[in-house]
C-alpha cells in the first residue's frame, strides 16, 4: 500500500509518498513553499536526485495538482498512475479537546475540524486545504486526519489548566493541548527500543528540539505533561517563538507601543525567542557560531536556550518522580552536539551521566550517549513525524492495528 502523506501550512505543502509494504520507504517527497503569491517554489527529491522549480502556485488545490503530476511524470515521478496512491494522511495541527486520536476523515470530521479553526487561523486552513485539494483531485480516495495534539490528550488536569478564572477557560477551552505530539509518541517508543525496553514500562523525558522546541514527560506510554500549552508559544524559547514569558510583560509592551493584539502575535511568533534575543540569528548554527566569537547576545541566546531545556527536564523528573530514559532529537536535538553538551553536563546528581567523547560532531545518528553506569538512560534518536502519519492512516485504512 502506497500512503501521501501531507503537511499543509498557510503557505506550504510537505508531501512524501510512502510504501508501507516495503518497511515504509520513503519513495519521494518535496515541498511546496510561497503558495498564494506571485511566484512559488517547488521541491522534489526522487531516487536519490533532486528536481527545483519556481513555478505559480496560486492555492493549496494548485499545489496538489503540481505534487500528483509530479509524483507521475516520467522523469521524476515513481509510480505510473495515481491509483497506486492508496489513502492520503493528513498532518492536522490542532485538535482542541475534541480529536484525541488520528481518525478517517467524514464530512463530520471536516465540520469538527472547522468548529475550531479560530484557535489556529493560519494552519487549519491550510489543513483543510490539503484534505479538500485531495478530495477534488482524486476523489473517493481514503483520507485521515492525524492531530498533532492527540498525544497529549492523556494528560491530567493538573497539568493542563491554567490560572484564569474557570468560566472563561470553559467557555473558549483555555488549557495546555500541547504539540509536537506525533514526534514526541514515535522518538518515545522508538528510543525505549534503543535501550531494549518496552516504553510502556519506562518514564520517558522527551527532548524535541528544533525552531519549534518542546518537552514531553511520558509516563508508561502516556503524556502526563508538556511544555507547550494552548498555541506553541509557551514553554521553551524556540527560534522566532518567546516561550515562558509574563503575561504582564506582553500587556505592558502593548500599552507602551499602542500595539494591536495582532501585532504583539507577530512579535511573539515571528520576532522572538533565539532571534529575538540574538537580533539577527535563529539557526543554533548561526547561534553558536556567534557565541564562538564572543558576541553577547549570541551568547545570552545559546545560554538561555540550554539553561530552559536543563530546568525543564529536572522539573519532569520530578513530576514523574524520576525517569528512566530522557532522549534529544529533532534538528537541534540530533544535530547540535554542542548544544547537547550544555544541557546533559553536571547532572549526575539527578542519575544522568553522559560520556561526551561520544557526543561531539555527531549529527543525524540513533546512539546511547549515557555511560554504562548512569541510572538514566540517554538517547539521541531522529524523528520521522511522516512515518507516524503513515502507519496510523494504514492502521485506520485497513484495520490492521499490528
Amino acid at each position: 500500500m502506497k500512503i501521501l502523506v501531507l503537511n499543509c501550512g498557510s503557505s506550504s505543502i510537505k508531501y512524501q509518498l510512502v510504501d508501507m509494504d516495503n518497511n515504509a520507504e520513503v519513495m519521494a517527497k518535496g515541498v511546496l513553499e510561497r503558495i498564494g503569491l506571485a511566484m512559488g517554489e517547488f521541491t522534489h527529491k526522487f531516487n536519490g536526485q533532486k528536481h527545483y522549480e519556481q513555478v505559480p502556485i496560486p492555492d493549496h488545490t494548485a499545489g496538489i495538482k503540481i505534487v500528483l503530476k509530479a509524483l507521475t511524470d516520467p522523469e521524476i515521478g515513481v509510480i505510473k498512475e495515481l491509483k497506486e496512491i492508496s489513502a492520503v494522511g493528513n498532518r492536522i495541527v490542532f485538535g482542541g479537546s475534541i480529536f484525541k486520536e488520528s481518525c478517517i476523515v467524514t464530512d463530520k470530521v471536516i465540520g469538527l475540524i472547522e468548529s475550531i479553526k479560530d484557535a489556529f487561523p493560519l494552519h487549519i486552513p491550510g489543513n483543510l486545504s490539503g484534505i479538500r485539494a485531495m478530495e477534488e483531485a482524486l476523489p473517493g480516495i481514503p483520507q485521515v486526519a492525524v492531530f498533532d495534539t492527540a498525544f497529549h490528550s492523556t494528560m491530567p488536569p493538573k497539568a493542563y489548566i491554567y490560572g484564569l478564572p474557570y468560566q472563561l477557560a470553559e467557555k473558549y477551552d483555555i488549557r495546555r493541548y500541547g504539540f509536537h505530539g506525533t514526534s514526541h509518541r514515535f522518538v518515545a517508543e522508538k528510543a525505549a527500543k534503543i535501550i531494549g525496553r518496552d516504553w510502556n514500562d519506562l518514564k520517558i523525558i522527551s527532548c524535541h528540539l528544533g525552531s519549534g522546541a518542546s518537552i514531553c514527560a511520558v509516563d508508561h506510554g502516556k503524556s502526563v505533561d508538556t511544555t507547550l500549552g494552548m498555541t506553541p508559544v509557551e514553554g521553551l524559547i524556540m527560534g522566532s517563538r518567546c516561550g515562558d514569558v509574563d503575561a504582564g510583560a506582553i500587556l505592558y509592551v502593548m500599552e507602551k507601543e499602542n500595539l494591536t493584539p495582532a501585532e504583539m502575535n507577530a512579535i511573539l511568533n515571528k520576532k522572538s525567542g533565539l532571534l529575538g534575543i540574538s537580533g539577527d540569528k535563529q539557526d543554533m548554527r548561526d547561534i553558536y557560531a556567534g557565541k564562538q566569537a564572543g558576541d553577547i547576545r549570541a551568547t545570552n541566546a545559546f545560554d538561555t536556550f540550554a539553561y530552559r531545556v536543563k530546568k525543564y527536564i529536572g522539573a519532569y523528573m520530578a513530576a514523574m518522580n524520576g525517569c528512566d530514559l530522557l532522549l534529544l532529537t529533532g534538528g537541534i536535538g540530533e544535530n547540535a552536539w554542542f548544544m547537547r553538551r550544555p544541557i546533559l553536563e553536571n547532572m549526575e546528581f539527578l542519575g544522568i551521566e553522559c560520556d561526551m567523547s561520544k557526543n561531539d560532531g555527531v549529527m543525524g545518528e540513533d546512539f546511547i550517549l549515557s555511560t554504562p553506569t548512569s541510572r538514566v538512560k540517554v538517547v539521541v534518536v531522529t524523528t520521522d513525524e511522516e512515518r507516524v502519519i503513515a502507519e496510523d492512516t494504514y492502521r485506520l485504512v485497513t484495520g490492521n492495528n499490528q
